[in-house]
């Protein structure tokens, strides 16, 4: 590394004669500055003649790798390149530019070296990071060796953790970032371990620098390494500093001090003196610049993750024979925040909600938006909207959200019923769902088209209907999955419904997953990722039953005898005098407001579903009642309902509704 040399400068006439030198040269060379002029370079650094020949008889510079013996009496290897002069300086004809190491004695001599070595080669490439651990590592890097012997960067952690107090009740808390040594003594990784917090006492000269704000030198006997390492209660510290020089540099900034640099040099070197502070508090004042930028990052990263994390789901529910696998994957290192969202929601009656969502943009934005699109698809869950009239209701909310700040999203929405394997999907603006059959070729479902929400359309938002085999894939993902600026959507969607090929159906669901995002990690330019795989699979047919029933008073008895039958069958024999209380209530409910045909279903899947489905649309309420009007027993039921059941509630069909109920299995 060339901060690392020191260059010396010579200028010679035809003949090789020294007529100008430089003060590094006297400094190294083993002549003095009186037998340097008008000696031969040939003499100073034997073999140079012969590049100095070629260089003047060519007109171009020559290198030549010599050795060169120093004032010490040590011989160092040197580049030697020897430029013409074509004129300007008379008598000068040629000027020999001697690169030789620094021996380890000397690194800290010359001042010229130190500070190219510490702001002119590394520190602008190392600020180009916004990674605070990386950055301190190299900045220690820099400091050691070129500016001491060991070193430390130490932050407050007040700067470093928005939740941390700016000093707790012993003093100001650091965290010390990176260190650094020369000697390869593990005793200072034991002493001074990186990522470790601690409070320096008072008095001690890391307190008076974060106190001042100002650059500490001091110069440690064995006397004052000792009482560092009582103060520190740490006994090692007195043998690696024993005899050293410090110097606490400052980390300032518009916040206030963040930190400390802690530079120390051992007795074999040159101590600090005033011209090593002036250089120090120069890096320091750079270096903060690079450290305030990486920690307000690092913060703000930290928050938006934090967010980001919050508003996806920890958790997928899903009846028992539906296993469902996600993933998400950010856009880049630098973009970690995006609006892609997945749901796989349990609904009563084994059924499931699966949904993908993407919110145009990165960023905080758009997490919040995505945020405010999931609590919504929890509710409509839970009132059980069909897909179709979900999504124009988050449309309309998109709407209402882009009043004060525009944005849209798309999404696919998929219900499927366990029991009977019927799924319908909908979809606004988003790609179409990948169904994968077991032992057949996947297909894209011809999903009826509608503008992604937030921007409006003419029509509403049609859903489709189909019955799916047991073992089938439904993927459902974003379009960061199979489009970027370098390559085709088509291209993208064939590789992936390649991926879902036959026999895929049988292959693990994490295997798959990560299948289809080979070669998606390396993309520089991809956008977020979010993808939900499900195999479909009914209940098994003995945990289900369903009979059709008369509009007729009759039927109520009927029910009770069948429910009763079906919760002996089931071992659950301790339930029936309940469930068929409310079967009761919900069919003579059906009977008396709906007529026709009333279907009765009951379900063991997580808990004990009684489902009365009949042909009327109309949803029932529970009606409150004064004393005066004691008698009516209109909506009586559904109190009773309310009362014993653990939930109820009521979805629409094609050719109705169900009203349904739930309770705890023992």
């Amino acid at each position: 590394m060339e901060s690392s040399t020191r260059i010396l400068i010579l200028g010679m006439d035809s003949s090789g004669r020294i007529l100008q030198f430089d003060r590094n040269a006297t400094a190294v060379l083993s002549l003095n500055a009186d037998d340097l002029l008008g000696a031969h370079l040939d003499e100073v650094i034997p073999g140079a003649k012969e590049p100095l020949l070629e260089a003047l008889r060519a007109g171009r510079e020559r290198t030549a790798m010599l050795a060169v013996e120093t004032q010490a009496g040590g011989t160092l290897d040197a580049v030697v390149t020897v430029h013409p002069m074509g004129g300007g300086v008379p008598d000068i004809a040629a000027l020999a530019v001697v690169r030789v190491p620094v021996p380890l004695a000397d690194r800290f001599v010359d001042p010229a070296v130190i500070r190219r070595a510490l702001l002119d080669d590394a520190l602008p490439r190392i600020g180009s990071t916004l990674d605070l651990e990386m950055l301190a590592r190299g900045l220690m890097d820099v400091l050691v060796p070129h500016f001491c012997n060991s070193g430390a960067l130490m932050l407050l952690e007040s700067h470093i953790d928005a939740d941390e107090a700016p000093a707790g009740p012993d003093g100001p808390q650091l965290r010390r970032m990176a260190i650094g040594f020369d000697d390869q003594d593990p005793a200072w990784d034991a002493t001074f371990p990186t990522g470790e917090s601690l409070v320096y006492p008072d008095g001690t000269p890391h307190v008076l620098c974060l106190e001042s704000g100002e650059p500490i030198l001091r110069s440690l006997g064995a006397e004052g390494a000792a009482r560092l390492a009582a103060a520190w209660r740490r006994p090692p510290v007195a043998e690696l500093l024993k005899g050293a020089s410090m110097l606490l540099l400052p980390i300032t900034s518009a916040a206030g001090v963040l930190g400390i640099f802690v530079c120390t040099r051992n007795a074999a070197h040159r101590p600090f003196d005033a011209y090593d502070v002036e250089i120090g508090m120069e890096f320091a004042s750079r270096a903060s610049i690079f450290i305030e930028s990486a920690r307000q990052y690092s913060r703000e990263r930290a928050t938006a993750l934090t967010l980001q994390r919050s508003l996806l789901p920890t958790g997928l529910s899903a009846p028992s024979p539906v296993e469902v696998h996600h993933r998400y994957l950010p856009g880049s290192r630098l973009i970690e925040v995006g609006g892609d969202w997945y749901e796989s929601i349990a609904l009563p009656g084994a059924r499931v909600a699966l949904v993908v969502g993407d919110v145009a943009g990165h960023g905080v934005k758009a997490a919040v938006t995505m945020g405010r699109l999931r609590t919504a698809i929890h509710t409509l869950a839970g009132l059980e909207l069909p897909p179709a009239e979900a999504l124009e209701r988050l449309d309309s909310l998109m709407r209402t959200l882009g009043e004060r700040e525009p944005h849209f999203a798309t999404c696919a929405y998929v219900v499927y019923d366990a029991v009977s394997g019927r799924c319908e999907v909908a979809s606004a603006g988003h790609l179409p769902p990948l169904l994968a059959p077991p032992g057949a070729a996947s297909e894209y479902l011809p999903v009826p088209p509608a503008p992604p929400l937030g921007v409006g359309g003419d029509g509403p938002i049609v859903s489709r209907e189909f019955t799916v085999e047991d073992g089938t894939l439904l993927f459902l993902y974003t379009d960061g999955l199979v489009e970027n600026r370098a390559r085709d959507i088509d291209d993208g969607l064939a590789r992936l419904q390649a991926t879902f090929g036959p026999g895929a159906a049988a292959r693990p669901l994490e295997d798959l997953c990560q299948a289809a995002l080979d070669g998606i990690y390396d993309d520089q330019h991809r956008d977020d990722i979010a993808m939900l795989v499900a195999r479909l699979a009914r209940i098994p047919a003995d945990r289900h039953a369903s009979w059709e029933l008369p509009a007729e008073p009759a039927a109520v008895r009927r029910a009770r005898g069948l429910i009763r039958d079906r919760l002996a069958r089931w071992g659950l024999d301790d339930m029936a005098h309940t469930t068929t209380l409310l079967a009761s209530e919900l069919v003579t409910n059906a009977i008396r407001h709906a007529g026709g045909r009333i279907g009765l279903r009951l379900v063991r899947e997580g808990g004990l579903v009684c489902e009365v489905f009949d042909s009327s649309d109309g949803r029932p309420r529970i009606h409150h009642h004064d004393e005066e009007d004691e008698a009516t027993e209109s909506g009586r039921g559904l109190h009773v309902v309310g009362r014993l059941a653990q939930r109820w509630g009521v979805r629409r069909t094609k050719s109705g509704k169900v009203v349904w109920c739930e309770q705890e299995l023992p």
